[in-house]
């Protein structure tokens, strides 16, 4: 009798802790017996089901699932298998709602546990499957705006071998992804270019920053190149660590045609401002040429005074040369735009030059205290000065009472600072952000198109430069450009 209760009593202990077990389970539990009943569920399954224990225990799986879920997932013919065989049933996948909730979705696994009892095992997988759904549809969302930008967009390993490679790649090179998949990335820059590229991804190691720059793709289908603006930005993982470089190109081709044409326009803008003065300075050489001329006609000059007469002619000849070949250099088109060695200084002193009449005539005086006679920087000649042009001119019209045109060179190791200097009426402070923004300018309707300081900014750029103002309104006006130093 004590032994009989003693065995009841641990039965009853052991059911005890194997439901507190089977509670604690984060899946849900139903153990079913051969005639497909449930034999008793954890409280997961009670919960996810809103079901009670007294109206599932005893009852056949037909009443506890929806006969939807039967007849479409074949559960119930798996758990007779299962009890036939004895072998375990795993990763079996069902969708399954119970009213008032939402479909939930399961993997469920089926264990023998006896010949005559099995475990149906359900793990909740609703939120998985919503956020693998997610990430699919951002997937989606960004191969479709990386294939749909027309812009070239590529991503490369931390050596710089390509990974992807969008369709405007493949359109403006003439390579497809499997062609040019894996290679290094400047195999297809210019050669003279290839070892700077490989200095830009050793670069992207270590760095946070972005890095631009220009140079041209190889299009080797097409048996020649195209110049393109590159951005390298360096490509992070979850901890921070650079794994690889994303790398985004545009075509410059009609970009340059456009900034070839209002270059040119704003030439013959900035010519017919300096008309006033240079007629001027070429009329004075003109007028002493025209005097001499008169009296070498007379027959009672001596011969000294003949020869004095000759001196002045060709003095002012080489003169008014002089005038119109610097005129003719500037206004002349800039079809050369490849990078060389250029001399800052003597940049600046020839655009001095062209607008020392004007400046003259409106009575402002110069200044270029210099020391140095050379400091090299990688850029295009002409376009440089017409960046000093421009900036020259716009501060000689903020100076109408006449004034002082200051600049200054600045060098360092890397760099190169030039300040322009004005003493005229200044910037408003509300103006001294937009001055750089096309079509802006404080001039009167006709006099100005406000693309001069745009287009300067934008040749600055090319050069991997900065440009940037200071003003306080009434007191003048500081241009201050940086540019990387050979």
């Amino acid at each position: 009798m004590i032994h009989s209760l003693f065995n009841h009593q641990d039965k009853n202990n052991f059911e005890l802790l194997y439901n507190m077990l089977l509670d604690t389970i984060p899946s849900s539990v139903l153990m079913i017996d051969e005639k497909l009943h449930v034999i008793s569920v954890n409280r997961n399954f009670l919960v996810k089901s809103q079901r009670s224990n007294a109206n599932t225990v005893g009852l056949p799986l037909s009443e506890v699932f929806p006969s939807v879920i039967l007849e479409n997932t074949g559960i119930e013919e798996r758990i007779r298998n299962a009890f036939r065989s004895g072998t375990p049933v795993n990763g079996q996948k069902m969708t399954y709602r119970a009213p008032g909730v939402p479909i939930r979705t399961y993997y469920y696994s089926i264990l023998p546990i006896s010949p005559n009892q099995l475990m149906l095992l359900m793990e909740d997988i609703t939120e998985q499957v919503r956020l693998s759904e997610e990430v699919r549809r951002v997937e989606r969302h960004l191969a479709s705006v990386v294939e749909s930008a027309s812009d070239i967009l590529l991503s490369t390993d931390i050596e710089g071998r390509i990974l992807t490679w969008n369709s405007a790649a493949e359109k403006l090179s003439g390579l497809n992804s499997h062609e040019v998949h894996g290679q290094y990335f400047f195999e297809f820059c210019d050669t003279n270019q290839k070892q700077a590229v490989r200095l830009i991804f050793m670069r992207m190691k270590h760095s946070s920053e972005s890095h631009t720059t220009e140079f041209h793709l190889l299009t080797p289908k097409n048996s020649g190149s195209i110049l393109i603006s590159w951005v390298f930005s360096p490509m992070k993982d979850d901890y921070g660590q650079t794994v690889g470089t994303v790398v985004v190109g545009r075509d410059l081709a009609e970009r340059r045609k456009l900034e070839l044409q209002l270059r040119q326009s704003q030439k013959l803008t900035a010519l017919g401002v300096m008309a006033g003065g240079i007629a001027h300075e070429i009329r004075n050489p003109l007028a002493v040429c025209c005097s001499a001329a008169q009296f070498l006609l007379e027959d009672t000059i001596t011969a000294e005074f003949h020869k004095e007469c000759s001196r002045k002619i060709q003095t002012n000849i080489q003169k008014a040369s002089a005038i119109i070949e610097n005129l003719l250099r500037f206004a002349r088109s800039s079809l050369d735009t490849e990078m060389a060695e250029v001399n800052l200084i003597a940049v600046l002193k020839e655009t001095i030059e062209l607008v020392t009449n004007q400046a003259k005539v409106q009575k402002i005086q110069i200044l270029l205290p210099m020391q140095k006679t050379h400091i090299l920087v990688s850029g295009v000649s002409g376009l440089l000065q017409q960046v000093f042009m421009n900036v020259f001119l716009n501060a000689i019209n903020a100076m109408p009472e006449g004034g002082v045109l200051s600049i200054s060179v600045e060098t360092f190791e890397d760099r190169v600072i030039v300040r322009i200097a004005d003493t005229g009426v200044g910037i408003p402070v509300g103006q001294l952000d937009k001055i750089f923004d096309p079509f802006h300018t404080s001039s009167p309707v006709g006099q100005g198109t406000g693309l001069g300081l745009s287009i300067c900014y934008s040749i600055i750029q090319q050069h991997l430069g900065s440009i940037q103002a200071e003003s306080r309104y009434g007191e003048g006006a500081t241009i201050i450009i940086t540019l990387p130093r050979l």
